[in-house]
C-alpha cells in the first residue's frame, strides 16, 4: 500500500463491502508512501494515526496525471476544489486568529508562533516537515493530537525540539516555565487596560486590615468605569471601604511564556442606593464564588490606571 498527500483512505465493511469511514492522508511518514499514515478522518473531524487493516485501500486523486508526484510537494495534498479546502482548513492563510478566537491547541499555538518567529509559511513548513499544508493548518487551529512522528518531522523542521512544542515542564508552578527567547515588555495604554479590565472576572484587591496588609482575590464586574464586587460586611474586602486600594488583574499564558497585568489605584466606596444596588445585581455575570451571603457592594473608581504585556519582540523572525 502506496499514498501521496491527499489521497484518501477508505475502510470498507467486511460484511456488505460498503463503506465504513473515509479520511485524507494529511501526513506521510515514510519517503516511499508505506503506512502508517496521518488521516484526517470525515466523520469526526479528527486527526489520527493509522495502520491500515486488510479492510481499508486508498483513493488516489484523479487528477494526478503523469510521472511519480513528489509526496511531500504541498500541492499535492489540495483537493480538487482547492479554493474551497483553504476555507475550510484556512490552509491558504498565515494570519493569526484575532487574540481568545482561536480554537487551537497550546502544541499548534507553539508551532504556529514557532514558524512565524522564523518567517516561515505554512506551505515551506509543511515541506519541512512532510506533511500537507492543510494538516499544519488543522494543527495550528485546532485543538488535535499530532503523533509522535509528525511531532519529530515538525521539530525537525522548525529546528526546536519535541519537548519544546509540548511545552516540557508544563506541569511546574505557574511562571516558572522557559522565558521567551527574545521578550518585548511594554506598557499598556489606559484605554487597552481598560479593555483587558472588562474581559475578566476575578482579580485581586489589596487593603489593610487589623491584622495587616492583605490581598484578596474577589469576583468582579466593571460598571460605567467603576470595578465593583461583592462581598460580606465583616470580610478581609469589605476594609477597602472608605479607603484608597489597589486593584490588580492579569492573565498568563503558560503555553506560549506571556502574558499582561493591569493595576487600579481609587477611593472604594460602598454602593448603597437602593437603585444602584438593584442594577449591579440584575447585571451580575456570576455570583461569588465564595458563595454565603455577600450582600455588600463595592465600588473602586480608578484614579490610576496601569499595566504591562510580556510578548515576542516586533524583532522575531526578522
Amino acid at each position: 500500500m502506496r499514498a501521496h498527500l491527499g489521497d484518501q483512505l477508505v475502510v470498507k465493511s467486511p460484511a456488505d463491502g460498503a463503506t465504513r469511514r473515509d479520511g485524507e492522508i494529511v501526513g506521510l511518514h515514510h519517503e516511499d508512501g508505506t503506512p502508517p499514515y496521518d488521516v484526517h478522518w470525515s466523520d469526526t473531524d479528527e486527526v489520527t494515526l493509522v495502520f491500515p487493516g486488510p479492510d481499508a485501500h486508498i483513493r488516489h486523486l484523479e487528477h494526478r496525471t503523469g510521472g511519480s508526484p513528489d509526496p511531500v510537494s504541498p500541492d499535492v495534498g489540495s483537493r480538487p476544489n482547492s479554493d474551497e479546502a483553504r476555507q475550510r482548513t484556512g490552509a491558504g492563510s498565515d494570519t493569526p486568529p484575532p487574540e481568545g478566537a482561536s480554537h487551537a491547541g497550546d502544541i499548534g499555538r507553539r508551532v504556529a508562533a514557532e514558524r512565524r518567529r522564523q518567517g516561515l509559511t505554512r506551505a515551506e513548513t509543511a515541506r519541512r516537515a512532510k506533511m500537507a499544508p492543510q494538516y499544519l493548518a488543522y494543527l495550528e487551529e485546532r485543538s488535535a493530537d499530532p503523533s509522535l512522528a509528525s511531532l519529530v518531522r515538525l521539530a525537525a523542521a522548525l529546528g526546536t525540539s519535541v519537548g519544546a512544542l509540548r511545552g516540557s515542564g508544563i506541569d511546574l508552578p505557574a511562571g516558572r516555565g522557559q522565558a521567551l527567547l527574545d521578550p518585548q515588555l511594554r506598557d499598556l495604554g489606559p484605554d487597552e487596560c481598560r479593555a483587558r479590565l472588562s474581559t475578566h472576572g476575578l482579580g485581586r484587591v489589596a487593603v489593610s486590615t487589623p491584622g495587616g496588609p492583605a490581598v484578596v482575590p474577589v469576583n468582579y464586574e466593571v460598571v460605567d468605569d467603576a470595578i465593583v464586587f461583592r462581598t460580606a460586611p465583616n470580610s478581609a474586602p469589605a476594609a477597602a471601604v472608605g479607603t484608597d486600594v489597589a486593584f490588580e488583574v492579569d492573565h498568563v499564558d503558560e503555553a506560549m511564556s506571556q502574558g499582561w497585568s493591569v493595576l487600579a489605584v481609587g477611593p472604594a466606596r460602598a454602593v448603597t442606593e437602593p437603585e444602584a444596588v438593584r442594577r449591579l445585581a440584575d447585571h451580575a455575570h456570576n455570583k461569588p464564588w465564595a458563595g454565603g451571603e455577600r450582600e455588600l457592594w463595592v465600588s473602586i473608581r480608578p484614579t490610576q490606571l496601569t499595566g504591562r504585556r510580556i510578548s515576542p519582540s516586533d524583532r522575531s523572525g526578522h
